[in-house]
């Protein structure tokens, strides 16, 4: 079913648990297919396009963002651009061909020597999950460059990538429930015995910015809490424990495209671990992944609704998914990935095909936005 709102595309939302009326309008898709005559509208160049697949990274998400940038590669429009993928290291910069050779990335304007040329390129695809690209600091490089990127500013990224302050803003919205956290500075003094009496157990420990939930452990036992804290802290310089919430865990994607904002169908993410951890994440048959989600009409839009407006209340721009905590009387705000995993695998890419797009379409949607924005 194609779920709507009328006016600006924007959900006018009630409390949370309160009854939703569905309003279908054929100007404001939000959810389902597109049509062909409108996809036609996606504008074409005579030149092709530069296009620097940045990907790798300084987290250990690395080995994954090299992934999402290589199947970026691979579907990316060769009659439109000219595709580059673009590994980035520390200060390490290098763009690899096919062919094997690595050309050595200019910072001072973002070029390579190319084919005896100096290459500019038109735009930036950002595939690195963690830092610099998921939390602003590759962006803000860019923008003063004047170099356009897909996806959100470097201010929306930072904050975002800051789960703390992420929560205060989304908090403010006052669209979704959140767990109840503590944070946790390096060098505070510790008191687990006060934080188990505050949260309660299980708990959640994670570092303050990171993805992909590296460093993140779920804690039962009061003797667990000291050790898990102390090993969130090799990752950040903040921890943030928060309360369990007992659910289902749910993802919804969304993109706001040339003034129409598509919300994504929702995916159920089922972990054959303790919890949807790294390995749960990236390893083959590990978790089950099922889109669109086995959830009632109520939830399903509910949970649309709630990510159409945090993506507008955040300022996010590009492709972005959200990730929530299903329970049988409310919905939980979890996180929101601002550089979501692209490879064919991944839940965007999943919940863009039962959308009907391909990742051609998908990536091309994705640079074509930056001009058109």
């Amino acid at each position: 079913m194609s779920v709507c709102r009328q006016n600006l595309g924007l959900p006018q939302l009630l409390p949370v648990g309160a009854k939703l009326q569905i309003i279908c309008t054929q100007t404001n898709p939000i959810s389902g297919s597109l049509t062909a005559s409108w996809l036609k509208k996606i504008p074409m160049f005579n030149s092709k396009r530069n296009v620097a697949i940045v990907c790798g990274g300084n987290s250990k998400e690395y080995d994954i963002s090299i992934q999402s940038g290589r199947v970026v590669l691979e579907h990316l429009d060769k009659d439109k651009y000219n595709s580059f993928l673009m590994v980035v290291r520390g200060t390490d910069w290098k763009v690899l061909l096919e062919d094997g050779q690595e050309l050595m990335v200019n910072k001072n304007d973002f070029s390579i020597q190319h084919q005896g040329h100096i290459l500019h390129f038109d735009v930036v695809f950002n595939a690195i999950h963690g830092s610099p690209g998921e939390d602003g600091k590759l962006l803000g490089y860019l923008e003063m460059l004047q170099i356009p990127y897909t996806g959100s500013n470097h201010i929306v990224s930072a904050l975002t990538f800051n789960k703390n302050f992420c929560k205060q803003v989304v908090e403010s919205a006052g669209v979704v429930a959140l767990a109840q956290g503590v944070m946790l500075k390096k060098g505070e003094v510790l008191n687990p015995e006060a934080m188990v009496e505050h949260l309660g157990l299980p708990v959640f420990v994670k570092p303050n910015s990171n993805g992909s939930s590296v460093g993140v452990t779920k804690v039962k036992k009061l003797e667990e809490l000291l050790p898990a804290i102390l090993n969130a802290f090799n990752e950040d310089e903040e921890v943030l424990i928060e309360s369990f919430i007992q659910g289902r865990e749910m993802g919804c994607g969304v993109f706001e495209f040339q003034g129409k904002k598509l919300v994504f169908p929702i995916t159920e993410i089922i972990s054959k671990k303790e919890f949807f951890d790294y390995e749960a994440k990236y390893t083959t048959g590990m978790s089950d992944e099922i889109t669109p989600a086995d959830v009632d009409e109520e939830a399903d839009f509910n949970m649309k609704a709630i990510a159409s407006e945090l993506y507008s209340h955040l300022g996010c721009r590009g492709i972005v998914r959200f990730d929530f905590i299903l329970t049988d009387d409310n919905i939980y705000f979890l996180e929101v990935n601002t550089v979501p995993g692209m490879s064919a695998a991944s839940i965007i890419p999943q919940q863009a095909q039962v959308m009907g797009f391909s990742l051609k379409q998908l990536f091309d949607m994705a640079i074509e936005n930056v001009f058109t924005v």
